[in-house]
């Protein structure tokens, strides 16, 4: 359905070759050593691993996956979940389900409230040309039904599901009697149809701790009797989707129970994973002793040049906030090259190298001893949280196995 025209690679792309101008982005096959630092990279191998890694848990579970786009705003990457098995993409505003019902995605959920009146509009008129497609958006009070039903035109169809929170969450409604009245008022309503509930147990907590567990746990139980409590209101297979990137174990154990309905999770960055806060804390990781074969990798890995090394123990590289994530933990060095797509040579344990902070486009590497790097070698980095990683790049270069190849590259929407 999209109707944009075949992506080429253009000059002001950051840090790809001139030489690549006017090429297909889909078939690029140019060595990586032709490009520039900074540089963010996807490793197809490992994106392969994590894409059929989490279609079996899912499928063994009897789970639906809705992932989050907003994670990538890739399509391309979006259609490869979609062909792995995943049922939908889920997204975070009403700009971004304008973007994926226009790329032509079948189902959309909105993992938030519309409330802005002109993008609803324009989503109405998208969905009234394409009836092949439907949109899912939460809301968590009446005040919300009020407003889609007054900015929707008539014979709009919105699908809607109510919206749970948590006492120090986000987003939701606090309380099962609150829900249920905005269900009751949804179910009532000739332009929303209710499909279920939705909630969102990543704002609870942010570690694997005893405590964390057991306040994740309550909620996705208290998510699942909402539903059953829903169910008499609902046409249909209701649906209940819940299962960020950190807990959709727990989200699993809690929707087990459940006996006809659509449970899905949303779970989006499993698909680069990283190295940094989604390694500490998903249950698919290997430092939770899952076999490398039934665990998610690391996709994803910076590229940084040393530009400086203007004391004993300090060396500065050429990337910034302006190139690699920092929210969720700053990066890892994890190897050196002297050039792009080389052999790396790993720090040495005794060099104790680590980043300590970023400016907008240096990084700050201090080791102690001989790290064996010298002005102009490339720096190899581990990154933490993908989401905010991608949104640095209009275009991101994807490498062989190797590593020594870019195969193409995946534009973003952001």
């Amino acid at each position: 359905m999209s109707q944009q025209v075949q992506r080429t690679v253009e000059l002001l792309d950051k840090s790809f070759p001139a030489g690549l101008v006017g090429r297909p982005i889909t078939a690029l096959e140019a060595p990586l050593a032709d490009f520039s630092t900074p540089l963010l990279v996807l490793d197809e191998q490992a994106m392969a691993h994590n894409l059929q890694v989490m279609a079996a848990w899912t499928s063994e579970r009897g789970l639906e996956l809705m992932p989050h786009g907003k994670t990538t705003m890739a399509p391309v990457l979006w259609r490869r979940q979609l062909d792995a098995g995943c049922t939908g993409i889920t997204v975070a505003t009403g700009w971004q389900a304008d973007v994926a019902l226009r790329e032509g995605i079948p189902t959309v959920q909105l993992a938030n409230a519309c409330t802005d009146p002109a993008l609803l509009r324009r989503l109405a008129a998208h969905l009234a040309e394409h009836p092949e497609q439907e949109l899912v958006c939460w809301a968590d009070s009446l005040a919300t039904v009020d407003l889609l039903e007054r900015e929707l035109p008539d014979g709009s169809r919105l699908g809607v599901l109510v919206e749970l929170g948590a006492d120090g969450g986000r987003t939701g409604t606090r309380d099962e009697a609150t829900a249920v009245a905005i269900a009751e008022r949804i179910a009532a309503s000739t332009t929303l149809t209710l499909y279920g509930a939705a909630g969102y147990e990543g704002a609870l907590a942010h570690d694997r701790a005893e405590e964390s567990l057991r306040v994740v746990g309550a909620y996705c139980d208290a998510l699942a009797a909402l539903v059953e409590r829903l169910r008499p209101l609902i046409d249909g297979t209701p649906w209940v989707t819940a299962g960020g990137s950190a807990y959709f174990d727990l989200v699993a154990a809690s929707f087990e129970p459940l006996t006809d309905v659509r449970a899905i999770l949303r779970s989006g960055a499993y698909i680069v994973h990283d190295s940094g806060f989604y390694r500490g804390i998903s249950p698919l990781d290997t430092t939770r002793e899952v076999a490398t074969e039934q665990a998610l990798l690391p996709a994803m890995r910076a590229y940084a040049r040393v530009v400086s090394m203007p004391e004993p123990g300090l060396a500065l590289l050429d990337a910034g906030k302006r190139d690699v994530p920092f929210d969720e933990g700053l990066p890892t060095p994890v190897a050196v090259v002297s050039r792009l797509g080389g052999a790396e040579r790993p720090f040495a344990p005794e060099a104790s190298a680590e980043i300590t902070a970023l400016n907008d486009q240096h990084t700050f590497l201090r080791y102690t001893g001989d790290p064996g790097i010298a002005i102009g070698d490339v720096v190899t980095l581990g990154l933490s949280h993908p989401c905010t990683a991608f949104d640095k790049w209009r275009l991101i270069p994807v490498v062989d196995a190797d590593g020594s190849t870019v195969l193409e590259a995946v534009e973003t929407f952001f």
